[in-house]
């Protein structure tokens, strides 16, 4: 089905922050990353938003079947505008995560995709590693391995994700494959952009804080960001995922206080669940590499170099789209799915064994 060598794949992420749909175009053989091609972005409305966090921890497909039409036209919508791909992968829309309990839900159909788009397209990429014991999270560590050997980076380094929830993944560039013991270290730090993002449209009605400017003029309390920190998640041995909304006393934590002084709060909050989780490291980083929508509140950023016994950046400075890795990150993953290579492995999800995943769905038009 998907010719041999190099390809291009297009991938797709819609995250925990429900900003909408991230979608890009890479050049890989499933190992390399040979390079990258265009990029799209297609935000959800207020409308498309609210009905998509209301289905929030709801697990029956008939119990989401707009958010998941909403979900998947506005996939269809951004992928349609790309020119001809081999193969798409479709990540869906997370509404529920619970490892070792009910499983995994990504909403969204991928055959509809593949349909539309006439192309293969890979999707439902978590619940093979959840069945088999993992956490099913986070996946973009082996495109992580792939990048810091794309940016010859020599020392290990760290690539943190601050998107809905925050996953941090530790890279030794040094060892063959990513799927081989000690090449990779990765997990959920904490809570990141979520709890910022709900305290905006709870009180001012705006989907996140700009530029962090709100947190910016605001004091943190340090009291409860230590309070927070007393979590027995921060403890509990790596590796372990989050739901987007396992921290939802976060959000009574801070009800006290004003508009400001909470979202500098919740900033602290996210730069501390980090520095915690870099002790759960092998060893000390050469460098932090931030991506998604965090890096661009500069109180988390600055939370983050004042915490970090290391060089903190965003992955721009290392020639990077942050707004786009995990999108291309999905691509990548499809390939190796398609190909039988692994995409999840014992240090990262805490499966038994590496192994690869996803469902691949061929277009109507490819069976006539």
């Amino acid at each position: 089905m998907l010719k041999t060598g190099v390809v291009k794949a297009l991938g797709t992420m819609s995250g925990t922050s429900l900003d909408g749909v991230d979608a890009a175009v890479i050049t890989t053989d499933g190992v390399d990353i040979m390079g990258f091609g265009p990029t799209d972005y297609r935000p959800y409305s207020t409308d498309e938003r609210a009905v998509v966090r209301a289905a929030l921890g709801r697990w029956q497909a008939d119990d989401v079947a707009e958010p998941a039409r909403i979900v998947e036209d506005a996939h269809i919508a951004v992928m349609s505008g790309f020119g001809p791909v081999d193969l798409a992968g479709f990540h869906g829309q997370t509404l529920a995560h619970d490892p070792g309990g009910r499983g995994t839900h990504q909403c969204g159909d991928g055959q509809r995709i593949a349909d539309a788009l006439g192309v293969p397209v890979v999707w439902d990429f978590r619940s093979a590693d959840v069945a088999a014991g993992g956490q099913g999270a986070p996946l973009a560590p082996f495109y992580h391995f792939a990048l810091a050997r794309y940016i010859a980076a020599t020392a290990p380094v760290v690539f943190l994700n601050l998107g809905g929830v925050g996953n941090l993944t530790w890279v030794d560039p040094a060892c063959a494959a990513p799927e081989l013991p000690g090449a990779l270290l990765a997990f959920d730090t904490g809570p990141a952009n979520a709890p910022i993002n709900d305290l905006m449209q709870a009180r001012r009605g705006q989907s996140h804080d700009k530029d962090g400017l709100l947190a910016a003029s605001g004091v943190a309390d340090a009291t409860i960001v230590a309070e927070f920190l007393a979590h027995p998640y921060f403890s509990k041995p790596v590796p372990k995922s989050l739901d987007r909304d396992a921290f939802t006393d976060l959000g009574a934590m801070v009800a006290g206080l004003s508009d400001a002084d909470a979202a500098a709060t919740l900033a602290c909050a996210v730069a501390a669940a980090v520095a915690a989780g870099l002790g759960h490291c092998p060893s000390r980083p050469a460098r932090v590499l931030v991506t998604g929508g965090g890096r661009k509140n500069p109180v988390i950023m600055a939370q983050l170099a004042a915490r970090l016994p290391c060089r903190v950046d965003p992955v721009e400075v290392a020639g990077l789209d942050g707004d786009m890795l995990e999108a291309q990150a999905f691509a990548y993953l499809a390939v190796r799915s398609a190909r039988g290579m692994p995409i999840s492995a014992p240090a990262i999800t805490g499966v038994n064994a590496p192994m690869t995943g996803g469902h691949v769905s061929v277009p109507v038009s490819f069976k006539m």
